[in-house]
């Protein structure tokens, strides 16, 4: 399978992905993990209204391989979650960067951007050149 990997996004060492959109940020499973991971069956995520705290656990993905938590990329607030992910998590095989998004969130510090990876050195990273 080719990856691919937006150039609008911005992603974490632990493959979480973020889309800005406007003052708000679309958050995301990279299309690398969800290929390592295998079949999804189960995802976990925090309810509306949450905050989340940079590097620290919000949720969880659950493949016929593994569990695997959820990292925050950044600070903020749930605006809304994918339901649509939580009742048929294999939204997230079919369309990781599209209808398979995971989060909106308020970030509280839209600094934290530059901290993360653009297209470029992820895909790099991941595919080992």
């Amino acid at each position: 399978m080719a990856l691919s990997f937006p150039g609008d996004c911005r992603y974490a060492d632990s493959h979480e992905y973020v889309r800005p959109e406007g003052e708000r940020l679309r958050l995301g499973l990279s299309a690398f993990a969800i290929d390592q991971l295998g079949d999804i069956v189960f995802v976990e995520l925090p309810e509306v209204g949450a905050t989340l705290t940079q590097g620290a656990s919000f949720g969880s993905v659950e493949s016929v391989k593994a569990v695997e938590d959820l990292l925050a990329p950044v600070t903020g607030v749930v605006l809304a979650r994918n339901e649509a992910v939580l009742s048929s998590p294999e939204e997230l095989q079919n369309d990781p960067y599209g209808e398979g998004w995971l989060l909106l969130l308020q970030p509280a510090d839209p600094s934290q951007l530059e901290g993360l990876m653009d297209a470029a050195v992820y895909g790099a990273k991941v595919q080992g050149a």
